[in-house]
């Protein structure tokens, strides 16, 4: 995984050998599931080092040691199985409404030997309802999901008081974030930064502006009115 650690370094992200091999071995059970299973667009195993794993990692260093992560919308496991595998201090639930696809996750997790990973087939908006879940996590994230807007009221009710929602986004992010400010107040949290990135491709063969990234981190302020989340269809039509 030459060209894995060559982007990674490019990237100015560290990465072990054991990581690179992890990532290597992620990489082979992805594509060979992808045959039977609409897991990713992206084959070219260069390709998912810098649209995937590079990207996933950006994220990597804002969870504090041992923190509960939720990954709303985990699909294939992005960005669960890469964070597992370069932050195994943190507890990690991925939640999909696929079970398909997180029968894939907790199948994968366990072949990568990724034990505090572990998979939830349910609906955000009614797992933020459950006293089990809802403001209970210490950091929530969400990547390629749904409008900011729509992803703050699926992500901040299950945020603890003083808790982190980073929402990875690609270069509309700043637009999205524009119109979602009344979104974040009503339900509790706060911007609290905004990273700009662009991701760095050693062999320059991606364009430019599809390689640009923005995280929003939002901070928990206050607890989520009891109202919300409400049922998927009215914040789709009424996002906030």
């Amino acid at each position: 995984m030459k060209s894995l650690q060559e982007v990674f370094q490019a990237n100015r992200l560290s990465l072990s050998d054991g990581q690179a091999d992890s990532f290597s071995r992620l990489t082979e059970e992805m594509l060979r599931i992808n045959q039977s299973m609409n897991l990713t667009a992206i084959t070219d195993p260069y390709e998912i080092s810098v649209k995937h794993y590079a990207d996933c990692a950006l994220m990597a260093e804002i969870p504090f040691e041992g923190a509960t992560v939720a990954d709303i919308g985990a699909g294939a496991g992005f960005p669960t199985l890469p964070l597992g595998i370069l932050r195994p201090d943190l507890k990690i639930l991925a939640v999909d409404s696929t079970a398909k696809r997180m029968r894939y996750v907790a199948e994968t997790a366990a072949l990568l030997g990724l034990s505090r990973v572990s998979t939830l087939t349910a609906r955000a908006e009614e797992m933020g309802k459950k006293a089990e879940f809802r403001e209970s996590f210490d950091f929530v994230t969400a990547r390629a999901v749904a409008p900011l807007n729509m992803l703050c009221e699926l992500c901040l009710p299950l945020v603890r008081a003083g808790g982190t929602f980073c929402a990875l986004k690609a270069a509309n992010g700043q637009e999205e974030l524009s119109q979602a400010q009344k979104a974040v107040e009503a339900l509790g949290g706060a911007v609290k930064e905004v990273r700009e990135i662009s991701l760095v491709d050693p062999k320059g063969i991606f364009p430019a502006d599809s390689l640009k990234r923005m995280l929003i981190l939002v901070e928990k302020i206050a607890p989520t009115p009891s109202q919300y989340p409400r049922r998927y269809a009215r914040i789709q039509s009424n996002p906030l």
